[in-house]
């Protein structure tokens, strides 16, 4: 049994985040399913929307692209906040010793994607903002002695109080360990659910733990019809592999052009005005019904048109997958295809984290705040890791003062189970792909839920 005052689950972006962000007076518990360097945050290659400027004009333009992108279902409130913290996001990241790319004359490199009306997208390294913003936070956590890591060791049911607050959760390590943690305030940042999909882009640690955990404990879920598809996942005919690699959308917001299988641009009779770089709804969708009417299952991306030695230095690790794959960027056609990607829906949360279980917070991919409305738009992820998880974690500095841990229970002893589920993920992932995708219908619903 351990006792703290902050329970942190999950190690991506928004989880170091926020744990860092609790005042050191406070004992923090940070515990990862797997290592530290598994999560989907490492992953993202795109970057981080912000405005840096408190213009109206140009905040109004993110606000509204994110509607967009959103199909207006988005919780305008959230939005708001979301954009208007952007400026004082990155400007954390900075302070936290953050290094975003930069010009030889000291300035911001910006990037756009789909779904932005402009240039606003900074990133680092290249195309791996998400791997240098989670890394290079993820090295301070040593600096912090109030902050307890305890990596393998996966959260299993979150704990009911007698007054249906959150008491913390039951945990097992890699050595089959299980014990209760106890904490004044459990946050969840479990990420996505991409992994009960057959093929995503997500890292395959995200299996929608923390959703399950917080559904099982009575909060409020949201929004789960709402599952984005990423256009643009490297195809690779016959690859056994679940996990898929992505390519970025910034490779389009730089020029590259999408090419049916029979090597003809075709994203104008989609979306006239954007193009190739539509919302990623629109740009999966008509993927979907280019293959779908000429009878294959992938698409081009084209950079024959751009400068190889540019590509190479702007997105190095996209570089390096596809020339492991025998293809050359700036010389060859790029084979994708649309993807599992995102989940906008969740655990239903205010603007501070906060759920409807007392005490029980979310932020990051898990939770819902409405900001991503029916599709997120492009770079919106990482931002609203950094805003909600400083917001959750402000508030919850504030309460913890007014909580006590008073109450105990006991827990029988985990079972013993020797049963193979890999066929179990397997036929769950297919159905998955095959009924809950892009193009879904009420048969086929039905059929995967009763499955």
């Amino acid at each position: 049994m351990r006792k703290v005052d902050v329970l942190v689950i999950g190690t991506g972006l928004a989880g170091i985040y926020a744990a860092l962000s609790i005042d050191s007076k406070y004992r923090v518990c940070l515990i990862a399913k797997e290592m530290l360097a598994h999560s989907n945050s490492m992953l993202a290659q795109g970057g981080i929307a912000a405005e840096l400027t408190d213009d109206p004009i140009s905040l109004e333009s993110h606000y509204e692209d994110t509607l967009k992108a959103g199909s207006y279902h988005n919780n305008k409130q959230a939005v708001k906040f979301l954009v208007s913290q952007a400026a004082e996001a990155i400007e954390s990241l900075v302070d936290f010793g953050i290094r975003f790319d930069k010009d030889a004359e000291n300035h911001y490199l910006l990037t756009r994607e789909g779904g932005h009306s402009k240039r606003r997208i900074l990133h680092s390294g290249g195309d791996a903002t998400g791997y240098y913003t989670t890394h290079d936070l993820s090295t301070l956590l040593s600096y912090h002695p109030n902050i307890e890591l305890l990596e393998q060791t996966m959260a299993l049911d979150l704990i009911k109080g007698e007054a249906g607050q959150c008491l913390g959760a039951t945990v097992l390590e890699k050595d089959a360990l299980y014990y209760p943690i106890y904490a004044k305030a459990t946050i969840l940042a479990t990420g996505g659910i991409g992994s009960v999909y057959g093929s995503t882009t997500n890292d395959l640690s995200a299996t929608g733990d923390g959703i399950g955990m917080a559904h099982r404990i009575g909060a409020d879920i949201i929004d789960m019809e709402f599952v984005q598809f990423h256009p643009t996942a490297f195809y690779l005919e016959g690859s056994p592999s679940r996990k898929r690699f992505l390519i970025s959308e910034a490779v389009r917001g730089e020029g590259a052009i999408l090419l049916n299988i029979e090597k003809q641009p075709f994203m104008e009779k989609y979306h006239p005005e954007l193009k190739d770089l539509a919302p990623r709804d629109i740009v999966s969708q008509a993927i979907y019904r280019e293959m779908y009417d000429t009878w294959t299952d992938h698409v081009y991306l084209d950079t024959r048109h751009l400068d190889p030695i540019y590509l190479k230095h702007r997105f190095p690790t996209i570089y390096q997958h596809c020339l492991e794959n025998g293809i050359v960027l700036g010389v060859d056609l790029i084979p994708v295809s649309p993807c599992e990607h995102f989940i906008c829906g969740g655990v239903k949360t205010d603007l501070f984290g906060e759920t409807t279980i007392k005490n029980l917070y979310a932020i990051g991919e898990v939770a819902c705040t409405g900001v991503h409305g029916a599709n997120r738009l492009a770079s919106n992820s990482l931002l609203e890791c950094i805003v909600f998880g400083a917001a959750a974690s402000k508030k919850i500095n504030k309460d913890l003062m007014n909580i006590s841990l008073l109450e105990e229970q006991v827990f029988p002893e985990l079972p013993n189970y020797h049963y193979n589920y890999k066929p179990l993920r397997k036929k769950i992932g297919d159905h998955m792909d095959e009924h809950v995708s892009i193009v879904r219908n009420e048969l086929g619903l039905k059929m995967t839920k009763t499955m």
